[in-house]
């Protein structure tokens, strides 16, 4: 059985004062608090709420 691929996301900056959206993609994917990292399975669903919440966050692969 094959490995699903992962991506490693840190949220850099605060979420206050962001729009309620991009507060519920952040708590989506499971980012708690500034600096806060989580490994997320690269789908096509989670891709479209990091790439929408991209200005917040640190990606890697």
């Amino acid at each position: 059985m094959s490995e699903q691929k992962t991506v490693r996301i840190t949220l850099v900056k605060s979420l206050i004062g962001t729009i309620a959206a991009h507060r519920a993609c952040a708590r989506g994917l499971g980012l708690r608090h500034r600096e806060h990292t989580v490994e997320v399975l690269d789908t096509p669903e989670n891709r479209g709420m990091i790439n929408k919440i991209s200005y917040l966050l640190k990606v890697e692969k």
